[in-house]
């Protein structure tokens, strides 16, 4: 468990770092001996941190998407289903007494494309129990996120070569 108190941190904007950060903040836990439970909204595809951390023993990482990229235009049935179903996961896992810090990552986005109800995110956050930090990320944070989070930080972009057309890379993007 996380040493009392424990708060609820979003990282939110446009900017690139918000699941790296993350899992930096997961990383530096479990070098205290904290268990950690990341679920990952939207995310079905292979990402670096999730292969790396696959045989960790204090960091548990679960995806609830599938391997296309999710826009808010072609949200389907089933991606709503695969969001409700980890915010099940992700519910379990704060419940469990298990784990100090759980993150919910690109659970903004999931709310914002209408994968997930803010009232239910909301929900999960009034039943959190004590001792159990929680990191919400990705674009677009919902205004009752904002205001019921300890800690939010904008990631703001000033730059990025996606612009210039660089793709994705695994190993810095994925």
């Amino acid at each position: 468990m996380m040493p009392d108190p424990a708060y609820v941190q979003v990282y939110t904007g446009n900017g690139k770092g918000k699941t790296t950060a993350a899992f930096g903040l997961a990383l530096r836990a479990s070098g205290h001996g904290i268990a950690c439970y990341v679920g990952q909204f939207m995310k079905g595809r292979v990402y670096g941190e999730a292969v790396a951390l696959r045989d960790h023993s204090r960091i548990t990482v679960e995806q609830y998407g599938d391997d296309r990229c999710v826009g808010k235009q072609d949200v389907r049935d089933e991606d709503r289903r695969r969001a409700r179903d980890g915010l099940r996961r992700v519910e379990a896992a704060i419940r469990s007494g298990r784990y100090g810090l759980v993150v919910l990552d690109e659970v903004n986005v999931a709310v914002s494309y209408g994968l997930l109800d803010v009232r239910e995110l909301m929900r999960l956050l009034s039943r959190r129990p004590p001792g159990v930090e929680l990191v919400l990320t990705g674009r677009y944070a919902p205004e009752e996120a904002i205001e019921a989070a300890d800690l939010v930080t904008e990631f703001r972009e000033i730059k990025h070569y996606y612009t210039r057309g660089v793709a994705a890379r695994d190993g810095i993007e994925r």
